[in-house]
């Protein structure tokens, strides 16, 4: 279809107040390890339907709008006179708006179709290979018309939520309608404010709870073999897991423990991992958006830093689901921190302790739309045990191509899909056969299951091996 679609580009100049420069928030600096670790760009992509009728002079027009109003958008990287990493925010530019026009005779479908395929290539492409800022905009142009749009945006400036809070100054996405604070902080002021005082003892109390959790750490979560040279997540594989009746038997769950599904979802991922590979207590992070915090509700920017928490994998699947409530809870009080201070923590307990240790397990709910909490959950329509395994020959699991250097040797995202249980589990294909990912995986859907009902599941949790976690010698 290539020669049927014509590509442009339409320059779109833009200015803004706010230019200046400021060191890295927290945020930025904690997404920006993630990004140097795992050598993956963590782009936010996704492809959307504009408003009827609108043109690509219309869109053009928004995009100008959206990069003068937001200086996130118009913030570039680099190093301060002392040799840091800084964010300059410019007033002023242009950025490209890119154009895809296909011939008449083909059909709208067909347009929509290559612009799926185009924000999952640009999702993996870095961003500074083709524009000079966080933002990448394309439009399917069909007879005269925007069909279609892919947004691209890079992590340093926005998180999921910051990102669903620009759509709504496009006409797109799920927030739109929702008033969105106009006087809410921007990204270069927030990291300014964190140098202050107040914000350093926020981020020194959070040290004091994550060097409770540090302290006794084993090298990695789950081992490692024994070449000297290995490197936690040198080597992973990605799989989905999709299955509904894992999110039949979360509800249920969760209304029977008058709970929320994200602290079910959170201890019986944890069951499923500690069944499968032993290690009791697991110690994990999750991933925290902290915009419950005063003033952060509506800043466009990154937010997200990792808690940390541990869950005792003995005892009941109840057991842990008490455990998570008070785990998170405590985990997402101290989760707003400076990243160089934990790197400073960690530095000093790996010498005190005589080896480096790293949390190696990382949960991430990753749920906005479609997360049900306890109030949702009491209006399902209750099931048995029986109508819920009936859903059981749905359940799908799908290998996908292998990425390198990842952060974690187990890392599970669970995504924001309605009525279904979507996993996606990347893992260290050193530490963990695809088989027993696999395992795993259904572990999740058979413990969720058993729990549903009946409130004396064990963990199941084996002894741990001797070997794993080791310290050496």
């Amino acid at each position: 279809m290539g020669e049927q679609i014509v590509h442009d580009r339409v320059t779109v100049p833009f200015s803004g107040p706010g230019a200046g420069t400021a060191p890295l928030s927290w945020g930025q600096k904690s997404i920006l390890q993630d990004m140097r670790n795992s050598d993956w760009t963590y782009n936010i992509s996704g492809a959307h339907y504009p408003p009827e009728r609108l043109t690509v002079a219309d869109v053009a027009e928004r995009l100008g709008r959206l990069m003068g109003k937001h200086t996130a958008l118009r913030t570039r990287f680099g190093t301060d006179d002392e040799g840091n990493p800084c964010q300059v925010v410019h007033g002023s530019g242009e950025i490209d708006l890119e154009v895809m026009t296909f011939a008449d005779h083909l059909d709208r479908g067909d347009a929509v179709d290559h612009g799926n395929k185009l924000w999952l290539k640009w999702m993996a492409a870095p961003l500074e290979e083709h524009t000079p800022w966080p933002l990448r905009m394309g439009v399917m142009q069909h007879r005269g018309e925007a069909v279609y749009l892919v947004l691209t945006l890079g992590h340093l400036v926005v998180d999921g939520v910051g990102g669903l809070l620009l759509m709504t100054d496009l006409g797109l996405g799920e927030l739109v309608g929702r008033p969105v604070d106009p006087d809410a902080v921007r990204l270069a002021d927030l990291a300014r404010r964190e140098a202050t005082p107040e914000l350093q003892r926020v981020s020194d109390r959070a040290m004091r709870h994550w060097e409770t959790h540090l302290r006794s750490l084993p090298p990695l979560t789950f081992g490692g073999p024994d070449a000297p040279d290995y490197e936690a997540g040198r080597r992973c594989r990605n799989v989905r897991f999709q299955s509904r009746a894992a999110y039949l038997a979360a509800v249920e769950l969760a209304r029977r423990t008058r709970t929320d599904t994200g602290r079910v979802l959170l201890a019986v991922i944890a069951t499923a991992i500690a069944r499968t590979t032993g290690v009791t207590p697991l110690t994990l992070h999750v991933a925290a958006g902290n915009r419950y915090r005063p003033g952060l509700a509506d800043v466009i920017g990154s937010v997200v830093q990792n808690a940390v928490l541990t869950l005792d994998l003995d005892g009941t699947v109840d057991d842990v689901i008490a455990q998570a409530r008070q785990a998170t809870t405590a985990a997402l009080m101290n989760s707003y921190y400076d990243p160089d201070r934990l790197a400073e923590l960690t530095a000093r307990l790996d010498a005190e302790r005589g080896y480096p240790a790293r949390i190696t397990c990382r949960i991430n709910d990753r749920r906005f739309s479609t997360r049900t909490r306890a109030d949702a959950v009491a209006d399902a329509v209750p099931l048995t045990e029986d109508e819920i395994r009936a859903r059981l020959p749905e359940t799908f699991l799908k290998w996908n191509k292998f990425v390198y250097r990842w952060t974690d040797q187990l890392f599970v995202n669970i995504e924001d899909h309605s009525d279904t249980l979507y996993l996606q589990v990347v893992s260290d294909t050193d530490v963990f056969p695809a088989e027993q990912v696999e395992a795993m995986l259904h572990l999740v859907e058979e413990v969720a299951i058993q729990a549903a009902f009946r409130p004396d599941v064990p963990t199941g949790a084996p002894p741990r091996p001797a070997t794993a976690g080791a310290v050496p010698g």
